[in-house]
C-alpha cells in the first residue's frame, strides 16, 4: 500500500510546483531548511522504511533505529542538518546480474543518507517536475513504463516505422558532475542545497571482494562524474540530465527536420522516425558526445518495422497477428528475455536451497512473483507467454514437492495439475487474464 503524503508536505510541494510552472526562469532559494523540517524528515523516513532495502556501510538497519528510539534518531539527524555538520557516508556497491551475463552496479547508501536524500527529493521534485518533458516517462507521478511502451507502439503504428534503438553505456556512472550541477543550479540557488547534492555525488564507493575485504574508491570525485544507481536522489538527477538531450533535440530542430520523436525511460531511449533514421542516429551520436555520454555501438541499431522488431522495456514491438483472423498488425508482447528472466526466477524459488521451506510459503512466493510479472506484462497477445509461465511453474512446483516428499518418478500421479491449483493454491495466469482487467488481448 502506498503512503499518503501528509497535508502540509503536499501543500508545500503544490506551492513549489505552481511557482516553477508559472515562472520558468525562477530560481529557488531557502530550500535547505525545508529538508530538515520535522514533518518532511519523518515522512522521508516512512518512505524509506516502506521501500526496505539492505543496510549501508555502517550496518545500521531500520529495526536498530526503532529500537534505539526513532524520535530521538530523527531529532539527532535534524540537529546535524541544522548545524550543517551532516556528512554522507560511503555508498556500498553490490553487483546485480543482467540478462546478458554481465553485472549492473547498484549503490546502497546508509539509512541516514537515504532518509536525507528522500527528504531532498520531496522538496526538489515538484520544482524540476515542472521542467521535465512529455517524452520522459521514468520516475514521474502519472507516468510509467507501460505508458512509454504504448507511446512507442502508437508512433510506429502511425507511420514512424524507422526506429533508432539506442543504448547508453553506464549512463548513471557517466553523468558529468559539472554539467549536471549547472542543470540543478538553473533552478536552485540555495548554496547549502547545492552543497548537499555535490556531497552525495562525490561520496566514496565501498566494495567487498570475494574474501570479505573492503575497498573504498573515490572514483566519482576524482573523475567528476557518476551518480550511484540505487540512491533516492539518482532518479531525479538522471531525469534532469537526460532532459538536456530531449530538449536539445527539439531546440536544434532535429524533431522537425527528421520527423523523429523521442521516448525516454531512464537510460532506455528510442527515436521513432518517419524516414531519415540514419541521419537521426548520426545526430544522436553527436549530441551524446557533446553531453559526455557514451553510445554503446554494439547495442544501438536501426530497426525497420514492420519487417523487423525491437525490444523496449521488456516488450518486443513489431508485427503481431490477430488471434481470430490472423490479420497482421503492429503490436507488442513480452520479450523472450523477459520470459527467460521470469522462468529463471521461478526455478531459483523452487531450487534445492528451499528444500525445507513450507509449501504454502513457496506457493505464496510463486504467486506474488507471477502476478507481479503479469501486472506489468499485460499488453498485447499475452496468452502464449502466460501459458509458458504456467507450465514452467507447474513443472517446477511439482518437482519441488516430489523431492520434498521423496516421491519416485515424475510425480504427476501424486501431484496432478488440478491439485497444484485447487489444493495448493498455485495461481494460473491463463485463467486470471480472463477474469481481471490487467491483461487485455
Amino acid at each position: 500500500m502506498s503512503l499518503v503524503t501528509p497535508p502540509k508536505v503536499r501543500k508545500l510541494q503544490a506551492a513549489l510546483h505552481a511557482k516553477a510552472k508559472r515562472s520558468p526562469d525562477c530560481r529557488f532559494h531557502q530550500l535547505y531548511d525545508k529538508v530538515y523540517r520535522e514533518d518532511i524528515l519523518a515522512f522521508a523516513y516512512r518512505c524509506c522504511r516502506a521501500n526496505g532495502g539492505a543496510a549501508g556501510v555502517d550496518g545500521q538497519t531500520f529495526e536498530e533505529i526503532e529500537s534505539y528510539d526513532l524520535a530521538r534518531w530523527l531529532g539527532e539527524l535534524t540537529q546535524e542538518l541544522r548545524t550543517k555538520t551532516y556528512r554522507p557516508q560511503a555508498v556500498r556497491r553490490v553487483w546485480i546480474p543482467k540478462p546478458d551475463g554481465k553485472q549492473r552496479p547498484l549503490g546502497i547508501p546508509t539509512v541516514k543518507d537515504r532518509v536525507v536524500q528522500t527528504a531532498a527529493v520531496l522538496v526538489l521534485d515538484p520544482i524540476f517536475e515542472a521542467d521535465l518533458l512529455p517524452e520522459q516517462f521514468a520516475y514521474r507521478h502519472g507516468k510509467s513504463a507501460i505508458e512509454a511502451v504504448k507511446t512507442v507502439r502508437a508512433l510506429v503504428e502511425h507511420g514512424h516505422g524507422e526506429v533508432v534503438d539506442a543504448d547508453l553505456s553506464g549512463y548513471f556512472d557517466s553523468i558529468p558532475h559539472t554539467d549536471l550541477m549547472k542543470s540543478v543550479a538553473r533552478r536552485i540557488c540555495d548554496r547549502q542545497m547545492l552543497h548537499l547534492i555535490k556531497m552525495w555525488l562525490e561520496a566514496p564507493i565501498e566494495e567487498t571482494d570475494g574474501r570479505g575485504r573492503r575497498r573504498r574508491t573515490t572514483r566519482n570525485k576524482d573523475e567528476h562524474r557518476g551518480t550511484p544507481q540505487g540512491s533516492p536522489i539518482s532518479p531525479l538527477l538522471s531525469n534532469l540530465y537526460m532532459r538536456r538531450f530531449v530538449l536539445g533535440w527539439k531546440v536544434l530542430g532535429y524533431e522537425r527536420m527528421f520527423d523523429a520523436r523521442i521516448v525516454n525511460y531512464a537510460d532506455d531511449l528510442v527515436i521513432c522516425c518517419r524516414g531519415n533514421a540514419d541521419k537521426a542516429m548520426s545526430a544522436m551520436r553527436q549530441m551524446m558526445k557533446r553531453l559526455k555520454l557514451t553510445v554503446n555501438e554494439a547495442k544501438t541499431h536501426i530497426r525497420y518495422l514492420p519487417d523487423e522488431s525491437f525490444d523496449f522495456l521488456g516488450y518486443t514491438i513489431g508485427r503481431c497477428y490477430a488471434f481470430r483472423t490472423g490479420k497482421p498488425y503492429i503490436g507488442m508482447k513480452p520479450s523472450s528475455k523477459a520470459l527467460r528472466r521470469i522462468r529463471r526466477r521461478i526455478s531459483e524459488a523452487t531450487a534445492r536451497p528451499w528444500f525445507y521451506a513450507d509449501v504454502q510459503d513457496r506457493v505464496r512466493t510463486l504467486n506474488r512473483m507471477m502476478i507481479g510479472w503479469a501486472n506489468y506484462f499485460c499488453l498485447g497477445p499475452v496468452g502464449r507467454a502466460y501459458g509458458a509461465i504456467d507450465r514452467h511453474a507447474q513443472h517446477r512446483l511439482r518437482q519441488w514437492l516430489r523431492r520434498k516428499h521423496k516421491v519416485p518418478g515424475r510425480g504427476t500421479s501424486r501431484f496432478p495439475a488440478k491439485n497444484l491449483y485447487e489444493v495448493f493454491g498455485l495461481v494460473r495466469l491463463e485463467q486470471q487474464r480472463r477474469i481481471v482487467s490487467w491483461a487485455p488481448a
